[in-house]
């Protein structure tokens, strides 16, 4: 029987032990944590401004760090975060494999965009050293960082981005396997095989006979 090349990826395990399900309730309820936190902290600086503003001064350079605008750009994207976590969990929960699609979306964009990024470090090994600069004067180990030979930063920086490639890869795996494996519960057919030596009965589905007509009741008992 030929199968699928993509069904050799396919496993209803992840993490060595837990159910994909399992997995990916944990992670939507691990991401919905974290940007419930981003929001709070966004929410927070909205309502004290002064709390988060940081001068030029203090940046090196001619701008803001946080204007309004880009704070609620911030916190609708946290919103609209919320919500695509809140029903990849609540799909892998009550297994509607639809309220998963948004997040797996969101994993693949997430994914591709890390992907560009190790790509421009690739191939423009010298931003490293631009966006170093850009930093500001007080950012914390600048000058360590940039004492450091620029080709084994670039191999660092690409390690890194490599491992978190990786981890990503996975959780995407994994919540693509609750994906299929909620699909594909969902729109199987149930076929119950009674054996019985070397023969087979297929039972017909639960709703044929509960559809079918019913038979015409017995003529009514007539004394002579």
């Amino acid at each position: 029987m030929l199968s699928s090349p993509w069904a050799r990826f396919y496993s209803n395990s992840c993490c060595l032990c837990c159910h994909v399900r399992t997995g990916t309730i944990i992670l939507g309820v691990w991401y919905l944590i974290i940007n419930s936190v981003v929001l709070l902290i966004l929410l927070s600086a909205l309502t004290d401004p002064d709390q988060y503003h940081l001068t030029s001064a203090e940046l090196g350079g001619e701008f803001e760090f946080m204007d309004d605008a880009n704070m609620c750009i911030a916190t609708a994207i946290s919103l609209l975060m919320i919500l695509i976590c809140a029903m990849a969990t609540y799909g892998a929960y009550k297994q509607h494999a639809a309220w998963i699609i948004p997040f797996f979306c969101y994993q693949i964009f997430d994914f591709a965009l890390n992907t560009l990024v190790a790509i421009s470090v690739l191939v423009y090994p010298s931003t490293i050293q631009d966006y170093l600069r850009q930093l500001p004067t007080n950012f914390p180990y600048k000058e360590e960082i940039m004492s450091v030979n620029p080709t084994c930063l670039v191999v660092i920086i690409l390690l890194f981005i490599s491992i978190i490639l990786a981890f990503k890869g996975y959780l995407i795996s994994c919540v693509w396997n609750c994906y299929r494996y909620i699909n594909g519960r969902n729109n199987s057919d149930v076929l119950v095989y009674i054996t019985t030596n070397d023969t087979a009965v297929l039972l017909p589905p639960y709703d044929d006979p509960v559809n079918g007509t019913a038979k015409d009741p017995p003529p009514p008992y007539v004394s002579a």
